[in-house]
């Protein structure tokens, strides 16, 4: 959901009733999970490198107002203020301030209303080869602007690019840490997964500087 940090399984998400690499909905979701694609890929846990994206920093706010849209040209806007890029293998965090704004004004249906990527970002993920996608939040726009599709860039992501997903991460200490720093890269670690056949899990990822 929109409250727990997780991952995301690449059996997670389907689109026309396939999974990533055309397997059929009924091969994969059985009433005891995922026969293919679940998260016991990731069983051996994920050391990358992280690289954090702030945009609320980048337009000097304090957060990202829901149904804000993040797109490829804030990205690159961000890499170059930032001094890094990125590349493949590639664990990318997006800042929306969410957790600074619930903090300050308390919270609200999220899932409905969030700042986030646009689904045009979809083709920069695939030319950069990012590895992973993480947020604060639960990384797409919403309402989505994109007719008929609720969530697309989880629906590209995991669909169609093979991107696994770290949802509702704590973003807020890793900003203040690598502002102080003048860093926006980090080593990523996250502990190995003790499921078979889930479409997600808990995880506690973290940001090593």
């Amino acid at each position: 959901g929109y409250a727990h940090s997780h991952i995301d399984a690449l059996c997670h998400i389907l689109y026309k009733n396939q999974t990533y690499n055309g397997h059929a909905r009924e091969e994969v979701l059985t009433e005891k999970g995922c026969t293919q694609l679940g998260v016991e890929n990731l069983s051996h846990g994920v050391v990358t490198r992280g690289v954090l994206i702030d945009i609320p920093r980048m337009k000097k706010l304090p957060w990202l107002e829901p149904g804000t849209p993040v797109f490829v040209e804030d990205i690159e806007a961000w890499e170059k203020q930032a001094k890094v890029k990125i590349g493949p293998g590639d664990a990318i965090f997006l800042r929306t301030g969410r957790w600074a704004r619930r903090a300050k004004l308390g919270p609200w249906n999220v899932p409905r209303n969030e700042a986030g990527y646009h689904a045009s970002v979809a083709p920069w993920l695939k030319e950069r080869g990012v590895s992973f996608l993480g947020s604060d939040d639960a990384q797409d726009v919403t309402p989505s602007l994109v007719e008929g599709i609720s969530l697309p860039v989880h629906t590209l992501a995991i669909t169609a690019l093979g991107i696994d997903i770290l949802d509702n991460q704590d973003l807020e200490e890793v900003a203040d840490t690598a502002a102080r720093l003048n860093r926006w890269e980090f080593l990523l670690s996250v502990a190995p997964v003790p499921v078979t056949g889930g479409t997600g899990f808990p995880a506690n990822a973290l940001a090593i500087f």
